[in-house]
Order: structure tokens, then sequence, then C-alpha cells
């Protein structure tokens, strides 16, 4: 099971060569669909099958989300893959927190915007993430 992030991005990045080998990562992060992971944790594993995990990548040509495996927390397959032209705007509601912060993100054929949590260890990229989707600097805590 991958637990580093190095790890993670790595496994991530040779995903995004098998589906398109003419692309390049910029940026990933772990992301958590659903509501509060806080609220769905206290409710055990009725909790869990509301939420979907995902791996969430910038890249020089498009935004690309893979299902992230709960099992094994490896990429899975593409879930969407967004144009970066299209992508800026797709990102609203930052709540930027200690330990899990959330946005809001609009995804293809979805009828309104899922809520995203990211943990704090992804702190980091998690900005970077939303300067490159909004096109301004992440807010700070």
């Amino acid at each position: 099971m991958a637990m580093k992030k190095a790890t993670i991005t790595q496994q991530v990045a040779a995903a995004i060569a098998e589906a398109n080998p003419a692309d390049r990562p910029v940026v990933t992060v772990q992301a958590v669909a659903g509501p509060s992971v806080w609220l769905m944790s206290m409710l055990g594993l009725i909790g869990q099958a509301f939420l979907t995990y995902y791996f969430i990548t910038v890249t020089e040509q498009a935004v690309v989300i893979h299902r992230a495996s709960r099992m094994s927390n490896r990429p899975q397959e593409i879930a969407f893959a967004i144009p970066r032209a299209q992508a800026v705007g797709l990102v609203s509601q930052v709540n930027i927190n200690t330990i899990w912060s959330d946005f809001r993100m609009q995804l293809p054929n979805q009828q309104g915007p899922t809520r995203m949590n990211i943990h704090r260890i992804w702190r980091d990229e998690r900005d970077q993430l939303l300067s490159l989707l909004t096109g301004q600097p992440a807010p700070t805590a």
C-alpha cells in the first residue's frame, strides 16, 4: 500500500504516462469526495460508503482525476479528464482548515459541484493546485 507522498505521486505519474505519454504531471493531490470526512468517520463503515477517493492531477495539458483504490491507495481508472483551458473556474467555495480543507469542484456530467476534502499532508500541493485552477494565489488559513 502506498503511503508516502513521493510513492503516490510516482504511481500517479506512471498512470498518466501510460494513458498519455506526451503529458507530464505538474501537481498531484489526494482528495476524498463527499460530505465532511469528520462526520463520515463518526459513522464508521456506513459513513465510508458515502466517500470516494480520488487523485487530482494538473498536467501540462489537462486536469486528470483518477479513482483511488481504497485497499492499495493506487490510482485506478481515469474518472475525469478536463482540458486545462476548460478547468479554470471549476473550483469554488474554498475552505482552508488546519487538518482537512475542502473546496467544491464542478465535475463533468454532474448536476452540482462535488465537495473535495484534502488532508493537511497535501497542503503545499493543495495550494499549488488551487492557484492553477483558480488563477489566483491560494487562500491561507
